[in-house]
Formats: structure tokens, sequence, C-alpha cells
């Protein structure tokens, strides 16, 4: 069974889907003649409040919103999926993580004007936002298949069992073992129990409680991670050009094409992006589409932040910190256990705790969001009675996870994110001519009412 999943993972992960993500994103740059990444300000300014209306549809402001997607991308991802890149496609696999993350502002920016755009409704009257309601709604119900197949994907997609599977081997690793405490089945039971009860505790509160909680949780985690691994980065001022240089002489090095030696580094860096930054998947249309605008634009536009914040700066920084360290080249250590290695090394003694407390917050705030997004799916099939029920499982995958092999888990993950990106890559390419009519009215009143002011 582990080795089937590992086979499909590697089978859907093939040139279609790839040209489905690049060339998506790389339409919706051309096709916007790149007018979002010209308002970069004004989408910060979204962002601090300065256009919050409280009674305009929704359920969380902007902040909340992109807070929330955050926390579902800003996670393990950017530590542990960023030496599983290197470790599997070399130092150049990040360079094709930029790639995917620049193209991906765009998708970002479209999916994310989409879910406010066309907004349903679940069976309570309550405004919803998502894929699901992006195809039914923009689409027409004759497209519900593909909503419903979508909604199905996404429910295992958002299963935390990575972010579970990587807490629990770096509190094994670097908490149990060194200690000389026992570790093995037992040990990560518990680990993976006690994960499903912090999840508990907030999951069950619903989309405000995690959108509050994800707000504070957010903008603490990300400082603090981006302080220590700086000062990694720059203890080790002379071998950081040579980290740079690396990333893109290896990026292009091999002579194989496609399929060969630069295809695996080109794959490798995209699944990483994708996983963490998630620009084409669909699941961060699922946060911004309750925001509480009735501007789709302006949500789009908070939307592009999420993989300048999550690829190019937090994931850029972790690789800096594993190559300048060197530690990649003298350990066959891999995920989370690798990126501990190098805050030892910087660090001596405090250094992996350190990456403990990180890690904590990174994986709990992904393990609160994405059961959100899972009961979003579940009530669009079965009704919002069934929230519960996909909490108790998601919760229950976490325990699962802390049980088994990375390998396995990571290609669970990677086969159901590659199953959710062909129905809202579709769908976004169909409807962008309702972004772009949309973007151009938006930005020809924003001008004439700075004109006024």
């Amino acid at each position: 069974m582990e080795n089937l999943i590992i086979e499909f993972s590697d089978f859907i992960w093939g040139t279609p889907l790839l040209i489905l993500l690049l060339g998506g994103g790389f339409f919706f740059m051309m096709y916007s003649r790149l007018m979002p990444f010209r308002y970069i300000a004004h989408a910060v300014d979204i962002l601090r409040g300065k256009y919050d209306d409280p009674d305009e549809a929704g359920q969380i402001n902007h902040f909340q919103a992109l807070s929330t997607a955050l926390a579902a991308t800003v996670g393990m991802g950017n530590i542990s999926g960023v030496a599983v890149a290197i470790t599997a496609g070399g130092p150049g696999a990040i360079f094709w993580m930029w790639v995917s993350a620049v193209l991906g502002v765009s998708t970002k920016f479209f999916t994310g004007t989409l879910a406010v755009m066309f907004r349903g409704k679940d069976d309570r009257g309550e405004v919803q936002g998502g894929p699901m309601y992006i195809i039914t709604e923009g689409l027409g119900k004759r497209w519900k298949p593909m909503a419903v197949f979508f909604a199905v994907a996404a429910m295992f997609a958002v299963f935390p069992v990575f972010q579970s599977n990587q807490l629990t081997q770096v509190f094994r690793d670097i908490v149990l073992s060194p200690n000389g405490i026992n570790t093995g089945f037992t040990s990560d039971l518990v680990t993976g129990i006690v994960i499903a009860i912090c999840m508990s505790a907030v999951i069950f509160g619903g989309i405000k409680r995690i959108g509050k909680v994800t707000a504070g949780i957010v903008p603490f985690m990300v400082l603090l991670y981006v302080l220590v691994v700086l000062y990694i980065i720059f203890s080790h001022p002379d071998q950081l050009w040579d980290a740079i240089v690396l990333i893109f002489t290896d990026a292009f090095e091999a002579e194989a094409v496609l399929g060969g030696a630069v295809g695996i580094i080109i794959i490798t860096g995209i699944k990483r992006a994708a996983f963490s930054n998630e620009a084409g998947i669909g699941t961060a249309p699922l946060a911004h589409g309750a925001a509480k605008t009735n501007e789709p634009v302006r949500e789009g536009l908070v939307a592009m932040l999420g993989p300048i914040v999550d690829t190019l700066i937090v994931c850029t920084m972790t690789a800096l910190a594993i190559l300048v360290t060197g530690v990649w080249q003298t350990s066959d250590a891999d995920g989370i256990t690798l990126t501990a290695l190098a805050f030892e090394k910087a660090i001596p003694v405090y250094g992996p705790y350190i990456l403990i407390l990180c890690v904590l917050f990174f994986a709990l705030s992904t393990l609160f969001a994405f059961p959100y997004y899972g009961n979003k799916c579940a009530s669009y099939l079965f009704g919002t009675r069934s929230k519960n029920i996909y909490n108790t499982l998601s919760v229950i995958s976490a325990v699962v996870a802390a049980v088994v092999s990375i390998d396995v888990v990571i290609a669970f993950i990677d086969s159901a994110y590659a199953l959710m990106a062909f129905p809202n890559m579709i769908a976004a390419i169909i409807l962008a001519p309702h972004v772009k009519r949309a973007t151009v009215s938006y930005f020809s009143r924003l001008k004439a009412e700075r004109k006024k002011t």
C-alpha cells in the first residue's frame, strides 16, 4: 500500500500538471499585464485594515483571512519541506520554488479575487467561498461534478498528516533520543495524541476562533523564525554568496531534460513550492472567501501577498541556513532533522530547542487552519452538520500520521494536492476575464478617489 501511494504521487506530478501550474501562472501574469504587482503597497494598506467594513459580507477581516491562509502555508513546508526539496532535488530545487512563487503571486491574485466574486451559501444560508463555489457559481451547475471532485480531494489533502508527522519527528530526534529516552511506536503515539488534543481545543470553535488564534500566532512565529534564521545566515558570511550562486547553477547544471536530472530538480521544486504556498492548489481561496468585503479585487490583492511571505522570504531563508552551514552535504538526515542540524551547528546546544519552539508554532498554526478547510469541503458535500465529524476524522489522522514514515505522508499529500490543482486551475483560467474586468474597474475607481483627495 505504501509503495502504491508513492508510485501514484510520482505519476500524477508529471508534465501536464507542471504545465498547468507554471503555464497557468504565466498566463495570469501576462493577462493581467502585471497590474497586481504594481499595487503591493495598496495590498498592504488593505491588510492593515484601512478598508475594513464590519458590515460587509463574510466572517473574518482581511488580516485574519490572510493569517488563516498563511497559517496553513507558513508551516512545516517552510522548515521541513525545504529540507526535503534540497535532499531530493539538490540546491537547484530552490530556484524552481522561486519561479513557482513568482508565478504564484498572479495565480493567488486571480483565485483570491474569484473566491469573493463567486461566493455561495451553505445549507444554513451563510456566505461561503472556495473553489467548489467558484466552479458552481461561476461556471454553472452543470460543472458541479468538477466541484465535487475538488471537494473530495481537498478533504484528504488538508488532513494535517505532514505537520503531525514532522512535529513528532523533531520531538523524537531532538528531545527524546539525545536524552536517552526510549523512542518507538509508543512514544510517537503519545505525541500524536497530545497533538490531537491541542488541535481539538481550537478547531471545534469554528473559523472565528481559528481566525483569532492564527492572527495572534502567525506574526509572532514568522518574526521569531526570521530573526533566528537571519542570525544563522549572517554568522556564515563567507558562505552566503556561494550558497546563492549554487542555487542558480544547480538549477541548470544537469544536461538531461524533463524527466532526467533537470526534470527531477524542477518537479521537486514545484512540488515543495506547491506544498509551501499552495498557489494554484485551491486551499487558500477557502480562507479568502470568508473575508468581510464586497470588493473581490481587494481580497485578491491580499491573497497575492501569501507566496511573497511564504516562499520568497521564509523558504529562502531556511534554504540558505541549510546551505551555508553545509549540513546538507555532511548528513543523510531528511526533513525536519536536517534543518535541526543547521540550527545546532550555528547555535550549539540551544539551536535545536529554538527550532522546536518555531516548529511548535508553525505546526500548530497549520493544524488549526487545515481542518477549517476540510470541514468547509465536507459541508459543501454533506451539509454543515458534518463539520464536527470531519474535525474528528482530522484529529484521528494526526494521530495516525505520527506513527507512519515521512515518505508515505509526503506522497499522500502530494497526490491529493495534484488532484485538487486540476479543477481549481481549470476554473480559474476559464473565469479569468471576470477578474480582469473587475480589476480594471476597481483600479479606475481607486484612481478617481485618490484624485478627489
